[in-house]
Protein backbone atom coordinates (compact mmCIF):
# COMPACT_ATOMS: atom_id res chain seq x y z
CA UNK A 1 0.00 0.00 0.00
CA UNK A 2 3.24 2.35 0.42
CA UNK A 3 4.96 1.79 -2.84
CA UNK A 4 3.71 1.62 -6.34
CA UNK A 5 4.92 -2.25 -6.92
CA UNK A 6 6.16 -4.56 -4.24
CA UNK A 7 8.44 -8.00 -5.74
CA UNK A 8 9.61 -10.97 -3.72
CA UNK A 9 12.87 -12.26 -5.17
CA UNK A 10 13.65 -15.11 -4.52
CA UNK A 11 17.28 -17.35 -4.46
CA UNK A 12 20.23 -18.35 -2.47
CA UNK A 13 23.67 -17.36 -2.66
CA UNK A 14 24.66 -20.24 -4.50
CA UNK A 15 22.38 -19.24 -6.98
CA UNK A 16 23.36 -15.90 -7.20
CA UNK A 17 21.25 -14.63 -5.09
CA UNK A 18 18.57 -14.09 -7.67
CA UNK A 19 16.75 -17.12 -9.34
CA UNK A 20 12.54 -16.68 -9.52
CA UNK A 21 10.66 -13.55 -9.34
CA UNK A 22 7.03 -12.72 -8.34
CA UNK A 23 4.72 -9.61 -8.16
CA UNK A 24 3.03 -9.55 -5.04
CA UNK A 25 -0.45 -7.91 -5.20
CA UNK A 26 -2.43 -5.99 -2.39
CA UNK A 27 -3.92 -8.67 -0.20
CA UNK A 28 -2.41 -11.37 -1.86
CA UNK A 29 -1.89 -14.85 0.59
CA UNK A 30 -0.01 -16.65 0.17
CA UNK A 31 3.15 -14.85 -1.11
CA UNK A 32 4.50 -16.72 -4.19
CA UNK A 33 7.98 -16.53 -5.13
CA UNK A 34 6.29 -16.91 -8.83
CA UNK A 35 8.77 -18.40 -11.46
CA UNK A 36 12.46 -19.28 -12.59
CA UNK A 37 14.02 -16.13 -14.08
CA UNK A 38 15.89 -16.61 -17.48
CA UNK A 39 18.14 -19.04 -17.65
CA UNK A 40 17.35 -20.85 -14.59
CA UNK A 41 15.57 -24.10 -14.10
CA UNK A 42 13.61 -25.06 -11.10
CA UNK A 43 12.83 -27.93 -9.85
CA UNK A 44 10.18 -29.51 -7.11
CA UNK A 45 11.63 -33.52 -6.40
CA UNK A 46 10.69 -36.15 -4.12
CA UNK A 47 12.67 -37.86 -2.17
CA UNK A 48 13.68 -40.37 -5.59
CA UNK A 49 14.93 -37.44 -7.29
CA UNK A 50 11.72 -37.50 -9.79
CA UNK A 51 9.41 -34.42 -10.12
CA UNK A 52 6.69 -34.47 -7.82
CA UNK A 53 2.59 -33.68 -9.34
CA UNK A 54 0.95 -30.23 -8.77
CA UNK A 55 0.36 -29.20 -5.50
CA UNK A 56 2.00 -31.84 -3.86
CA UNK A 57 5.33 -30.55 -1.85
CA UNK A 58 8.99 -31.82 -2.56
CA UNK A 59 12.32 -30.16 -2.37
CA UNK A 60 13.40 -27.35 -4.35
CA UNK A 61 16.65 -27.51 -6.49
CA UNK A 62 17.86 -24.91 -8.35
CA UNK A 63 19.61 -25.29 -12.53
CA UNK A 64 20.96 -23.35 -14.97
CA UNK A 65 23.35 -20.48 -15.89
CA UNK A 66 23.49 -18.35 -12.11
CA UNK A 67 24.41 -21.73 -9.60
CA UNK A 68 27.64 -21.71 -8.50
CA UNK A 69 30.91 -23.67 -8.53
CA UNK A 70 30.77 -24.94 -4.81
CA UNK A 71 32.05 -24.16 -1.69
CA UNK A 72 35.95 -22.98 -1.48
CA UNK A 73 37.73 -25.56 0.39
CA UNK A 74 34.84 -27.50 1.26
CA UNK A 75 34.53 -30.54 -1.44
CA UNK A 76 32.17 -32.84 1.09
CA UNK A 77 29.75 -29.48 1.52
CA UNK A 78 30.03 -28.69 -2.12
CA UNK A 79 29.13 -32.41 -3.38
CA UNK A 80 26.53 -33.04 -0.92
CA UNK A 81 24.47 -29.83 -2.06
CA UNK A 82 25.55 -29.31 -5.95
CA UNK A 83 24.77 -32.56 -7.72
CA UNK A 84 24.41 -33.68 -11.82
CA UNK A 85 21.13 -32.42 -13.04
CA UNK A 86 19.28 -35.66 -13.85
CA UNK A 87 17.38 -33.55 -16.86
CA UNK A 88 20.23 -31.76 -18.72
CA UNK A 89 20.63 -34.41 -21.86
CA UNK A 90 24.30 -33.24 -22.39
CA UNK A 91 25.15 -34.75 -18.69
CA UNK A 92 27.26 -31.42 -17.70
CA UNK A 93 24.82 -29.04 -16.04
CA UNK A 94 24.87 -28.88 -12.23
CA UNK A 95 21.32 -28.72 -9.90
CA UNK A 96 21.94 -26.91 -5.97
CA UNK A 97 19.93 -28.41 -3.22
CA UNK A 98 17.96 -25.71 -1.64
CA UNK A 99 17.03 -27.26 1.78
CA UNK A 100 13.46 -25.45 0.51
CA UNK A 101 10.37 -27.06 0.30
CA UNK A 102 8.21 -26.00 -2.56
CA UNK A 103 5.01 -26.99 -4.24
CA UNK A 104 3.66 -26.05 -8.02
CA UNK A 105 0.33 -24.64 -7.95
CA UNK A 106 -2.09 -25.16 -10.85
CA UNK A 107 -0.93 -21.76 -12.78
CA UNK A 108 2.84 -23.23 -13.09
CA UNK A 109 4.07 -20.76 -9.92
CA UNK A 110 5.80 -22.18 -6.77
CA UNK A 111 4.77 -21.56 -3.59
CA UNK A 112 7.90 -21.95 -0.82
CA UNK A 113 6.54 -23.86 2.49
CA UNK A 114 9.20 -23.75 4.48
CA UNK A 115 12.69 -25.86 5.46
CA UNK A 116 13.57 -30.11 5.00
CA UNK A 117 15.07 -29.50 8.69
CA UNK A 118 11.67 -28.81 10.02
CA UNK A 119 10.40 -31.72 8.67
CA UNK A 120 8.17 -33.62 11.21
CA UNK A 121 7.50 -37.25 11.13
CA UNK A 122 4.33 -38.02 13.72
CA UNK A 123 2.77 -41.54 14.36
CA UNK A 124 3.81 -43.03 11.20
CA UNK A 125 2.94 -39.30 8.88
CA UNK A 126 5.62 -37.30 7.37
CA UNK A 127 4.35 -33.67 7.76
CA UNK A 128 5.93 -30.30 6.34
CA UNK A 129 5.08 -28.04 9.11
CA UNK A 130 4.92 -25.23 6.30
CA UNK A 131 1.96 -26.40 5.01
CA UNK A 132 0.07 -26.55 8.15
CA UNK A 133 1.27 -22.92 8.53
CA UNK A 134 -0.08 -21.60 5.44
CA UNK A 135 -3.38 -23.45 5.87
CA UNK A 136 -3.90 -21.68 9.58
CA UNK A 137 -2.84 -18.21 7.65
CA UNK A 138 -5.54 -18.46 5.02
CA UNK A 139 -7.64 -18.03 8.01
CA UNK A 140 -8.98 -14.31 8.35
CA UNK A 141 -8.36 -14.25 11.91
CA UNK A 142 -4.74 -14.79 11.89
CA UNK A 143 -1.56 -12.72 10.20
CA UNK A 144 1.30 -15.23 11.30
CA UNK A 145 1.76 -19.18 12.35
CA UNK A 146 4.92 -21.37 13.45
CA UNK A 147 4.41 -25.00 13.99
CA UNK A 148 6.49 -27.47 15.64
CA UNK A 149 6.43 -30.74 17.29
CA UNK A 150 6.28 -30.95 21.04
CA UNK A 151 7.02 -33.84 23.63
CA UNK A 152 8.55 -37.35 23.19
CA UNK A 153 7.77 -40.64 22.39
CA UNK A 154 3.79 -41.25 22.34
CA UNK A 155 3.11 -37.91 23.84
CA UNK A 156 4.44 -36.05 20.82
CA UNK A 157 1.71 -33.56 19.40
CA UNK A 158 1.68 -30.65 17.06
CA UNK A 159 2.13 -27.23 18.17
CA UNK A 160 1.09 -24.10 16.16
CA UNK A 161 2.07 -20.71 17.70
CA UNK A 162 -0.61 -18.02 16.52
CA UNK A 163 -0.01 -14.42 16.01
CA UNK A 164 -3.86 -13.00 15.62
CA UNK A 165 -5.12 -9.81 13.31
CA UNK A 166 -6.80 -7.20 13.88
CA UNK A 167 -9.54 -8.99 15.68
CA UNK A 168 -8.84 -11.77 18.10
CA UNK A 169 -9.11 -14.91 16.92
CA UNK A 170 -11.45 -17.96 18.23
CA UNK A 171 -9.14 -20.91 18.59
CA UNK A 172 -12.27 -23.66 18.58
CA UNK A 173 -13.41 -21.80 15.25
CA UNK A 174 -9.76 -21.92 14.04
CA UNK A 175 -9.51 -25.64 14.45
CA UNK A 176 -12.47 -26.45 12.89
CA UNK A 177 -11.61 -24.22 10.17
CA UNK A 178 -8.64 -26.20 9.95
CA UNK A 179 -10.52 -29.81 10.02
CA UNK A 180 -12.59 -29.00 6.80
CA UNK A 181 -8.85 -28.28 5.06
CA UNK A 182 -6.56 -30.69 5.95
CA UNK A 183 -6.34 -34.35 7.01
CA UNK A 184 -6.69 -35.21 11.24
CA UNK A 185 -3.35 -35.97 11.68
CA UNK A 186 -2.28 -32.63 10.39
CA UNK A 187 -4.45 -30.71 12.79
CA UNK A 188 -2.36 -28.91 15.77
CA UNK A 189 -3.08 -30.75 19.05
CA UNK A 190 -2.67 -26.96 20.95
CA UNK A 191 -2.67 -23.66 19.70
CA UNK A 192 -1.30 -21.18 21.25
CA UNK A 193 -1.65 -17.36 20.70
CA UNK A 194 1.36 -14.99 20.87
CA UNK A 195 1.67 -11.19 20.43
CA UNK A 196 5.02 -11.24 19.11
CA UNK A 197 7.11 -14.60 18.06
CA UNK A 198 11.03 -14.35 18.61
CA UNK A 199 13.56 -13.24 16.38
CA UNK A 200 17.15 -14.16 15.54
CA UNK A 201 19.39 -11.50 15.26
CA UNK A 202 19.29 -11.71 11.82
CA UNK A 203 15.28 -11.79 11.83
CA UNK A 204 13.94 -15.07 11.29
CA UNK A 205 11.48 -16.21 13.89
CA UNK A 206 14.24 -17.90 16.36
CA UNK A 207 12.16 -21.57 17.24
CA UNK A 208 14.37 -22.59 20.27
CA UNK A 209 12.74 -19.70 21.82
CA UNK A 210 8.86 -20.18 21.65
CA UNK A 211 7.06 -20.33 24.70
CA UNK A 212 5.97 -23.88 26.41
CA UNK A 213 2.47 -24.04 25.59
CA UNK A 214 1.17 -24.65 29.21
CA UNK A 215 3.17 -21.41 30.47
CA UNK A 216 1.32 -19.37 27.77
CA UNK A 217 -1.79 -20.84 28.84
CA UNK A 218 -1.35 -20.29 32.39
CA UNK A 219 -0.42 -16.53 32.41
CA UNK A 220 -3.34 -16.18 30.07
CA UNK A 221 -6.17 -18.11 31.37
CA UNK A 222 -8.02 -16.66 34.69
CA UNK A 223 -10.09 -19.33 34.99
CA UNK A 224 -8.23 -21.91 35.84
CA UNK A 225 -8.71 -23.84 39.20
CA UNK A 226 -7.04 -26.24 40.81
CA UNK A 227 -7.97 -29.70 42.27
CA UNK A 228 -11.05 -29.25 44.93
CA UNK A 229 -11.58 -32.84 45.77
CA UNK A 230 -10.15 -36.59 46.01
CA UNK A 231 -11.13 -37.52 42.89
CA UNK A 232 -9.94 -34.28 40.91
CA UNK A 233 -6.83 -34.34 42.60
CA UNK A 234 -5.94 -38.40 41.49
CA UNK A 235 -7.22 -37.29 37.99
CA UNK A 236 -5.19 -34.22 37.90
CA UNK A 237 -2.27 -36.25 38.55
CA UNK A 238 -2.88 -38.78 36.15
CA UNK A 239 -3.79 -36.37 33.38
CA UNK A 240 -0.39 -34.32 34.08
CA UNK A 241 1.34 -38.59 33.69
CA UNK A 242 -0.25 -39.29 30.44
CA UNK A 243 0.29 -35.89 28.74
CA UNK A 244 3.47 -34.72 30.51
CA UNK A 245 2.04 -30.88 32.02
CA UNK A 246 2.46 -29.56 34.91
CA UNK A 247 -0.83 -29.17 37.16
CA UNK A 248 -3.56 -28.72 34.62
CA UNK A 249 -6.67 -26.91 35.39
CA UNK A 250 -10.03 -28.98 36.53
CA UNK A 251 -11.92 -27.42 33.40
CA UNK A 252 -9.11 -27.71 31.03
CA UNK A 253 -10.13 -30.02 28.00
CA UNK A 254 -8.03 -32.84 27.71
CA UNK A 255 -7.74 -32.39 23.98
CA UNK A 256 -7.27 -29.34 24.02
CA UNK A 257 -3.89 -30.43 26.33
CA UNK A 258 -2.74 -32.45 23.70
CA UNK A 259 -5.04 -35.52 23.95
CA UNK A 260 -5.40 -38.00 21.53
CA UNK A 261 -6.67 -41.60 21.10
CA UNK A 262 -3.63 -43.59 21.98
CA UNK A 263 -3.17 -41.22 24.94
CA UNK A 264 -6.81 -41.47 25.72
CA UNK A 265 -6.67 -45.62 25.56
CA UNK A 266 -3.80 -45.36 28.33
CA UNK A 267 -5.87 -43.18 30.38
CA UNK A 268 -8.57 -45.47 29.95
CA UNK A 269 -6.93 -48.52 31.55
CA UNK A 270 -5.19 -46.57 34.28
CA UNK A 271 -8.89 -44.92 35.15
CA UNK A 272 -10.32 -48.58 34.78
CA UNK A 273 -8.58 -49.64 37.35
CA UNK A 274 -8.01 -47.37 39.95
CA UNK A 275 -11.94 -45.90 39.79
CA UNK A 276 -14.53 -48.23 37.92
CA UNK A 277 -14.26 -51.24 36.08
CA UNK A 278 -17.43 -50.20 33.97
CA UNK A 279 -15.85 -46.95 32.44
CA UNK A 280 -16.26 -47.10 28.71
CA UNK A 281 -13.59 -44.90 26.49
CA UNK A 282 -16.57 -42.94 24.99
CA UNK A 283 -17.39 -41.68 28.49
CA UNK A 284 -13.80 -39.95 28.24
CA UNK A 285 -14.89 -37.95 25.55
CA UNK A 286 -18.31 -37.10 27.01
CA UNK A 287 -16.60 -35.98 29.98
CA UNK A 288 -13.13 -33.93 28.92
CA UNK A 289 -12.25 -31.72 31.89
CA UNK A 290 -11.26 -33.00 35.04
CA UNK A 291 -14.15 -31.54 36.45
CA UNK A 292 -16.96 -33.42 34.60
CA UNK A 293 -15.37 -36.50 34.55
CA UNK A 294 -14.51 -36.73 38.58
CA UNK A 295 -18.30 -35.53 39.24
CA UNK A 296 -19.21 -38.38 36.65
CA UNK A 297 -16.90 -40.96 38.51
CA UNK A 298 -18.32 -39.81 42.11
CA UNK A 299 -22.03 -40.39 40.64
CA UNK A 300 -21.27 -43.83 39.11
CA UNK A 301 -19.32 -44.93 42.79
CA UNK A 302 -21.87 -43.58 44.66
CA UNK A 303 -24.63 -45.50 42.45
CA UNK A 304 -22.55 -48.68 42.75
CA UNK A 305 -22.79 -48.38 46.64
CA UNK A 306 -26.26 -47.62 47.07
CA UNK A 307 -28.66 -50.55 48.87
CA UNK A 308 -31.01 -51.20 46.79
CA UNK A 309 -34.45 -51.78 48.01
CA UNK A 310 -36.77 -54.66 46.88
Amino acid sequence: ARGSELWNLYGPTETTIWSAAHRVRSGENPILIGRPIANTQMYILDENFQPVPIGVSGELFIAGDGVARGYRGRPELTASRFLADPFDSAGTRRMYRTGDLARYLPDGQIHLLGRTDHQIKLRGHRIEPGEIEAAIERNPYVRQAVVVLDGQGTSKQLIAYVRYAEASGDVEQIRSWLRERLPEYMVPAILVPLDEFPMTPNGKIDRKRLPSPLTVARETRADSIAARNQTEQRLTELWSEALHVDRPGIRDNFFDLGGHSLLLVQLHARLKREFSSNLAVVDLFRYPTIEALASFLDRSAAATASPVLR
